[in-house]
């Protein structure tokens, strides 16, 4: 499998000298056809005259704010990090690059329509022309971006279908003898939940008879800007870009928009292969019939002191998919969706739909693999997809886990329609919520029914946030858009329902003769008085999460089923002793970090962001500002995912509420946003951190969507290469 390793010179310079004459004169005509105004938040609003010039501007601009997240997003997506990075990056690279051939995708490029070449033409003429009136930026490996690597991230999700693949099984298969103290970062599912929630209203519930929608994902920080790009071909989308991306992957037009929430809809199957050897090559038993495994030599670079190194290793490649890892003597080959050219199409297409008929024409190439879709239009539609990709499979296997690849009954027999993979349209209780949770609330009473699905086509359990979306939505009518903005922050902690009662009863049932009787008599009388919501000034949110925290951990090895709520399991089946134990250490706790249990969470929960850097740093001792809102797994539905780092007491968040927008589809469109931090990346900016503070209250700014408000705002006005020049309004 492994072939030998090669030295070769680190050859890592920036040369402006690859650009030639017609590239630049490409670029400047590209520039004349393109505009960006920058409003007072330094939110880029883009205007071409095709939809080439506005992904052109889009590039420029996106590269002025934060060039070195575009550029790693793209370093990670060809599976080049170890170049960077060093060895332990090594098996994220294979990982990739099991897909990413570099040659097939150039050939991809070629074979694109020409509509979606010239967008990726722009995409890279963008970036480079960006590299070229910059040269005081120097990147990290990508000095000439080309047009087909646009493929090779073509859609926007934060955690795509490939990062399920385990790094250490890849080592483990592949490359068992190198590097045996490498440190290899799985995804941890454990984590801080990264998601979304997404809420449309219909006209019905609504004071202007207009549907509503929220779009909220919950990401990591910083991980898309807000922009708006326009052309003069019927492009105007605005909202939520991945770094480095040409498509509003959460966002809105000026006639419909789209939420998406990250899915469990199965689109992923693992496959069991009997492997024989037979004079040197390896084949794999099918029915009735032995094939040949494709082996595929797979080059990976790797950084050391001031050398590139470089490893051959040989993959291998089943009908079903790459081989990831043996299991039990088998060797274990992965499916999953792989239609680069469909899938940026999709992306970029809906952008442009005007209404629902369009939208879900668009949704038919069924390339949005790990995401739900909350969608709400002008016409009044509001719709729900839970997934987008979703193979039809022969129910009688178990399809949660390994299946018989040897068995042509696993074989995937097509695709499922949109409508069997669950489909809300214009539900009779006039609101569609989706919190990561399960669909078969999305509609409170008028939700699916999971008795008419597969059960492959919705793994999802229902979660804290989901009861608390149903529990917020439901019975309430005349929303506008600052209502919808107070309904998604609304502050109640609905795990804490079954939590709170079951460690008061394991309060009461301590003898009086108990020494913890006394000592948590006082935390106690907090948690009674409190009313389960979050807020910066309450104690009782802090004994109850520092007390939540430690009990999770300590009930980790308790078996709950997978389909049993996580907080009713935890308040029937957490014995007592592990309840006031829990309460103990967290108290303890509080006192031994911030002087006392009596600790408002508005001082343990900030808001801090000091450096650009990818890898977030945080300082005790550096100006924060509290946030009142917690993190998703407790039910509240503004995320904001913290805790204490290495070198800190207090606890920081990285994760949660990123970029929010609410939108009301009217005949005039309306939409109010906010991003954590800022539109840029760079800590020189007035537009690192201008929105932390309304971000950490839950303030909106209004959006500028047409014209005339984007000038009544502008900021800046020129074209990529040119000054910026100051505007006075």
């Amino acid at each position: 499998m492994l072939k030998k390793s090669i030295l070769l010179l680190l050859g890592l310079s920036c040369s402006l000298l690859s650009f030639a004459q017609t590239d630049l004169a490409r670029w400047e005509l590209r520039s004349q056809n393109t505009e960006i105004i920058r409003d007072q938040w330094g939110i880029p609003h883009v205007y071409g005259k095709t939809d080439a010039d506005a992904v052109f501007g889009l590039l420029y601009a996106q590269c002025e704010d934060d060039f070195n997240r575009v550029e790693v997003n793209f370093i990670v997506s060809q599976g080049r990090m170890a170049e960077v990075e060093g060895s332990n990056q090594l098996y994220a690279d294979l990982r990739m690059k099991l897909y990413i051939d570099e040659e097939v995708v150039k050939k991809e490029y070629e074979n694109s329509p020409e509509w979606l070449q010239e967008l990726m033409d722009a995409w890279a003429d963008g970036i480079n022309y960006y590299l070229y009136t910059h040269p005081e930026t120097k990147p990290k490996l990508i000095t000439k971006f080309e047009p087909w690597m646009a493929l090779t991230f073509s859609e926007g999700s934060i955690g795509g279908d490939i990062e399920t693949i385990s790094q250490t099984d890849l080592k483990k298969f592949y490359d068992k003898d190198f590097g045996n103290n490498l440190t290899l970062t799985e995804r941890n599912f454990d984590e801080e939940p990264k998601g979304s929630n997404g809420f449309a209203i219909s006209p019905s519930k609504t004071k202007n008879g207009n549907a509503l929608l929220l779009i909220n994902p919950h990401t990591s920080f910083y991980f898309r800007p807000e922009v708006h790009m326009v052309s003069e071909t019927g492009l105007n989308a605005y909202g939520a870009v991945t770094w480095g991306q040409f498509f509003v992957y959460q966002g809105f037009n000026e006639f419909n928009g789209w939420m998406h929430t990250s899915s469990k809809a199965d689109a992923i199957d693992h496959f069991a292969l009997t492997v024989e050897e037979k004079e040197g090559k390896y084949q794999y038993r099918f029915g009735e019939e032995w094939r040949p495994l494709e082996e595929k030599t797979i080059k990976l670079k790797y950084k050391e002191n001031d050398q590139i190194l470089e490893r051959e290793i040989t993959a291998f490649y089943s009908h079903h998919g790459p081989v990831i890892r043996e299991e039990s003597g088998k060797w274990i080959a992965i499916s999953l969706m792989v239609e680069r050219e469909k899938a940026l199409t999709q992306s970029f297409k809906r952008t442009k739909t005007r209404n629902h008929h369009e939208y879900k024409s668009v949704m038919n190439l069924k390339t949005n693999s790990s995401n739900n879709t909350v969608y709400a239009d002008r016409d009044g539609n509001i719709v729900y997809y839970h997934g987008n990709f979703v193979p039809i499979r022969n129910p009688e296997f178990d399809w949660k886990g390994v299946v018989d690849g040897s068995n042509p009954e696993t074989d995937w027999k097509g695709l499922h329609r949109l409508e069997e993979m669950i489909y809300l349209h214009n539900p009779t209780n006039g609101w569609i919520q989706n919190c990561n949770s399960s669909p078969f609330t999305a509609a409170g009473p008028y939700s699916p029914k999971p008795s008419d699905y597969p059960s492959y086509v919705a793994w999802d359990q229902e979660n804290a946030r989901g009861l608390n979306a149903v529990r917020v939505l439901t019975g309430k009518k005349d929303f506008t858009l600052e209502s919808l903005i107070e309904t998604a922050y609304d502050p109640y902690l609905m795990a804490f329902e079954p939590l709170i009662p079951s460690l008061f009863q394991a309060y009461e049932n301590l003898s009086n003769k108990n020494p913890n009787k006394a000592k948590l008599r006082n935390p106690i009388q907090v948690l009674r008085d409190w009313d389960k919501e979050t807020h910066a000034e309450s104690v009782g949110t802090s004994i109850a999460i520092f007390w939540a925290t430690q009990l999770l951990a300590d009930t980790r090895t308790l078996e709950r089923p997978e389909n049993v709520y996580v907080f009713d399991f935890l308040a029937e089946h957490a014995s007592d002793e592990m309840k006031i134990s829990a309460l103990e250490k967290a108290l303890e706790r509080l006192e031994n970090d911030f002087g006392t249990w009596k600790t408002p969470w508005g001082e343990i929960n900030r808001f801090q962001r000091i450096t650009g850097n990818i890898a977030p740093e945080f300082d005790d001792s550096k100006a924060s500002l509290p946030v009142g809102f917690t993190s998703s797994q407790w039910g509240s539905l503004a995320a904001f995912g913290s805790r204490p780092y290495t070198n800190t007491k207090k606890w920081y968040g990285n994760v949660g509420n990123s970029f929010v927008a609410v939108v009301e589809f009217g005949k005039t469109l309306k939409a109010k946003s906010i991003l954590a931090g800022g539109q840029s990346g760079d800590p020189s900016s007035p537009h690192f951190d201008d929105q932390a503070e309304m971000y950490s209250k839950g303030v909106f700014k209004d959006v500028n969507f047409y014209r005339n408000d984007v000038e009544k705002h502008t900021a800046f006005q020129y074209k990529p290469g040119e000054k910026q020049t100051l505007q006075q309004n």
